[in-house]
């Protein structure tokens, strides 16, 4: 199993044209070795012809799903049948998409997963290229009704056999979400055409122009009709029939639909059988990957760490979430021990140390408790994850998941208590850890990155945030955090190209946090106020020494220092050339301005906190510039400065 996957990942490669693929998440393959522990964890539906909304569930009839997350993604097989790995080539081909291919429109993805869906593999070569809904007898798609039964879907090559097609420019402008795995039924005129039009693309060898059509779409914004011509060097109509003499040209998909129909399935892929759907595919090569070419590493875990493993997968999954969470708890806390072992409390510590300091003593399963840490993390109950997290760390502190999950934790309690990263030099440690033990984590460097804007530097957290992207280039949240960081670095212009492109974000969330963000723009950049100033900042609640001594330093500076008259002076404006700076006495600054007739000296007492509109920083070397100044007259040499324009 494991060669397959080596096997349709180089196949995919291969396809796309690259020699190198981003794996930016973890993923865990769980294979069942048969029908009754596979099924005890699939997820569950309505049984097939019920309309009841009370009727009984039952396990999916495929033999392998895909579950996405946002630490890691899982995909889970059933070993009792034969080559079920093919169950989930359409879903992989998505996951390769997202994290090697920038984001484009629907009939793309769609086309290319369709095609890869396809994909027959044995030691010696690999078959692809036929009908995915007609060769697959794994289709994801169900009998709903009894109409539907009697009434099977047509397969992909009927649908553009029997159909009038789309037009091309409705094809190529069709909004089709492909975030999600949720996509319902492959049965239509959308999902037919997006196959035949890649199919095409593939293997006429238009990749490249395909490439070049999409940096027209995306990124110059020319019309698609338009985009085309100048990508493919053919008019949109010569274009259109390209792709439906090439349908027409491949004997091989009607062969196999005519021997379908024989077989008695109408090419319904769900009334096959695994003898009546190898028909030879249009195109055979050679396997990139030998089964003497990979070297497989097996290692041996325990029973307790496979049920925590598969539990790890039942609880993503809303109807076996119950009976997972009451499994992890057993296995946390077991009961021959829990009645005789004890946690040892906490000492107190001081506010200095980690949040994260390891209880003495934990008892049970770790990678139960590191389960349970994720589960209460993404339910935003903080005080549980922490806890399991110790205990997590005190079974097994070589486990690198739980350093990624603190230094989540700690990002995560800063964003929804609007105070600064606690522990930042652990979090940034753990992290530096987890990508040394996986090194295109594409979440840990955007982890990284948002923790080096606050204790590390702009420059810094940019280099992680692009690295982010780089490994996972859809990803609308990185984008966002991009522009955070662009505004945080006073990069006007390019945080609002970013912003105005995130408005509009088929994320909810990120497309919301894109309009609030933009709406403070102007006065951010009016004023010269960066991102993190523009909320409030809480801090951790003290403890209550803290408060006595704050209360005590507080007392010591009211009796020292008597409050000082507000300045009543009225600030006034004026427009002229900045003649000279005069920093001979930092970080004392007097600026030389010329105004018509006048000249004026304008002093402000601290050059670096003075407020710069127009540049990053202030400038000793500044002369013969335009500028506006806010002043207040009277003061030392002419006026004291309140605010400088350059130009």
């Amino acid at each position: 199993m494991a060669l397959r996957f080596e096997q349709m990942r180089a196949v995919f490669g291969t396809l796309l044209m690259k020699e190198r693929l981003n794996d930016s998440e973890p993923l865990t393959i769980l294979a069942f070795k048969n029908d009754k522990d596979y099924y005890q964890s699939a997820p569950l539906q309505k049984a097939q012809g019920s309309q009841s909304n009370t009727a009984q569930l039952q396990p999916i009839s495929v033999p392998g799903f895909f579950v996405p997350g946002e630490d890691q993604n899982f995909i889970v097989l059933n070993l009792f049948e034969v080559d079920s790995w093919r169950a989930v080539a359409h879903d992989f081909a998505h996951l390769m998409l997202n994290f090697n291919y920038p984001p484009v429109e629907g009939w793309f993805d769609e086309g290319v997963a369709e095609y890869f869906g396809s994909i027959r593999i044995d030691n010696k070569q690999y078959e692809i290229g036929g009908d995915p809904e007609l060769s697959n007898v794994f289709s994801t798609d169900l009998l709903e009704n009894q109409q539907e039964a009697r009434n099977p879907p047509k397969s992909l090559t009927e649908i553009l056999g029997a159909q009038v097609w789309l037009a091309l420019p409705d094809l190529l402008t069709i909004r089709h979400d492909t975030s999600g795995y949720n996509e319902g039924t492959h049965h239509t005129l959308f999902y037919a055409q997006s196959w035949i039009t890649v199919h095409y693309l593939i293997h006429e060898k238009k990749l490249p122009e395909t490439g070049t059509y999409f940096d027209l779409v995306e990124n110059q914004h020319v019309p698609v009709l338009e985009a085309v011509q100048k990508a493919y060097g053919v008019t949109p109509a010569q274009f259109d029939q390209a792709v439906k003499d090439y349908f027409h040209s491949l004997t091989p998909l009607f062969l196999a639909l005519d021997a379908s129909k024989q077989s008695g399935t109408g090419g319904n892929p769900s009334q096959s059988n695994p003898s009546q759907s190898n028909s030879a595919q249009p195109y055979q090569f050679p396997v990139p990957v030998a089964p003497n070419d990979s070297a497989i590493t097996s290692k041996p875990i325990s029973a307790a760490d496979g049920r925590a493993i598969g539990d790890d997968v039942k609880m993503r999954i809303p109807e076996r979430r119950d009976a997972a969470l009451r499994d992890l708890e057993e296995l946390a806390d077991p009961p021959d021990t829990a009645a005789s072992a004890k946690k040892v409390p906490k000492p107190q510590k001081s506010p200095t140390e980690d949040e994260n300091t390891l209880l003495v003593a934990a008892t049970g399963n770790e990678i139960a408790h590191r389960v349970l840490a994720w589960d209460h993390l993404q339910r935003s109950e903080f005080d549980a994850a922490t806890d399991e997290l110790n205990d997590a760390a005190t079974l097994n502190p070589r486990d690198i998941w739980i350093r990624y999950y603190a230094a989540v934790l700690k990002y995560r309690i800063a964003k929804a208590k609007h105070y600064d990263i606690q522990g930042l030099p652990n979090m940034m440690q753990d992290l530096r850890a987890v990508l040394d033990w996986y090194p295109e984590f594409a979440d840990a460097y955007d982890l990284l990155a948002k923790a080096r804007m606050v204790g590390g530097g702009s420059v810094a957290a940019m280099q992680a945030e692009r690295a982010a992207l780089n490994l996972s280039p859809r990803n609308q949240e990185y984008v966002y955090h991009l522009a955070e960081i662009y505004v945080g670095d006073k990069k006007w212009i390019a945080a609002r190209s970013l912003l105005d492109r995130l408005k509009t974000s088929s994320n909810p969330e990120v497309a919301a946090e894109a309009k609030d963000q933009l709406s403070r723009l102007a006065s951010e950049q009016k004023y010269g106020l960066s991102a993190e100033l523009t909320g409030p900042k809480l801090s951790p609640q003290p403890s209550p020494f803290d408060v006595l001594e704050q209360d005590a330093a507080k007392r010591a500076a009211e009796e020292k220092n008597k409050p000082t008259a507000a300045d009543k002076r009225s600030a006034k404006f004026v427009e002229g050339r900045l003649v000279a700076v005069d920093c001979s006495q930092p970080p004392v600054a007097v600026l030389t301005v010329s105004s018509g007739e006048a000249i004026l000296k304008l002093r402000t007492a601290d050059y670096k906190s003075l407020l710069v509109i127009g540049a990053d920083t202030f400038s000793c070397q500044w002369n013969d510039r335009r500028v506006s100044v806010n002043y207040k007259p009277g003061g030392i040499v002419d006026g004291d400065l309140v605010s400088v324009e350059v130009r």
